[in-house]
């Protein structure tokens, strides 16, 4: 069993490296990538440049935010020369920038609520502790603090995920805010190229698009998309046959993971997202 999909301290997960190794040995998984958002940082720690906890193979990722046509969505990297990644990342992603960020996000977020008349208290919101962490977050927790924005909302109160895709990363939406400082989806891909590695279109069903293989009939238009993930807690087992039809049929690799956080997503465990991940060895052709 594999999983290539998860977070570290490093970017909005809990757990450091060490213990993030440690529950992979625990679970007797044999290929594993750590793919903190648009970060490296996680190859640096200790515990991996001097790894005696994880005895199996660890293949070097990342996830990177990309824009195509205004729509937000992420792009795995695998098996990257991590020095020539790190390069690029400080172009968007260095700590001074990803501070502005937050605060160009708060401003703009809040002024979405303020035109769709959301009710929340500006004192009560609650400042984030890195700037790794999606100030939207914080800003959403506040709203639902207030019954009286659940119908405005929509979907949206169902969690901080739905209200992620479908809400201010949605064009058709009212609460859509324009993505601040991300790359395009072409310079993302000629990068983990540059960087010597693959790249595959995170959990498609997660963005809730309304064509989902009609948009990645246009990213493979537009650069060398080399493959999906396929296995993912947000695909049912009906959604995953279609992806791995699909990639079959269009020459696209396989990749797949849990997509672990921590407490960030307590119902996502390591290995096996929700229960009912099994992700076989056999799909890492590509390594």
């Amino acid at each position: 069993m594999i999983d290539l999909h998860m977070h570290t301290v490093y970017s909005d997960g809990d757990k450091t490296v060490a213990e993030i190794l440690k529950l992979c040995e625990d679970k007797k998984l044999e290929y594993i990538s750590i793919t903190d958002h648009d970060s490296c940082k996680q190859y640096e720690d200790e515990a991996i440049k001097n790894n005696t906890i994880f005895t199996r193979k660890i293949i070097k990722g990342t996830e990177l935010q990309a824009i195509f046509e205004n729509k937000k969505f992420e792009i795995l990297a695998y098996n990257i020369d991590t020095n020539i990644m790190s390069k690029w990342l400080e172009k968007y992603y260095s700590e001074e920038k990803l501070i502005e960020k937050q605060k160009i996000g708060y401003e703009k977020l809040l002024n979405v609520f303020d035109k769709q008349g959301i009710i929340y208290e500006k004192e009560k919101i609650e400042k984030p502790k890195k700037s790794t962490e999606f100030i939207e977050k914080f800003v959403y927790e506040e709203a639902m603090r207030h019954p009286e924005n659940y119908k405005k909302l929509g979907d949206g109160i169902k969690n901080y995920d739905v209200f992620y895709r479908k809400c201010i990363t949605n064009v058709e939406s009212p609460f859509f805010v324009e993505p601040i400082g991300r790359p395009r989806y072409e310079e993302v891909i000629d990068i983990i190229h540059k960087a010597g590695g693959k790249a595959f279109l995170a959990h498609p069903i997660e963005y809730e698009f309304e064509n989902i293989l009609g948009f990645i009939d246009e990213l493979k238009s537009k650069a060398k998309l080399d493959g999906i993930e396929c296995f993912h807690p947000s695909a049912s087992k009906e959604q995953r046959k279609v992806l791995l039809k699909y990639a079959k049929e269009n020459n696209l690799y396989i990749s797949g993971g849990s997509d672990y956080h921590g407490k960030l997503k307590p119902d996502i465990e390591i290995g096996i997202g929700r229960g009912d991940i099994n992700i076989p060895k056999e799909i890492l052709e590509w390594l």
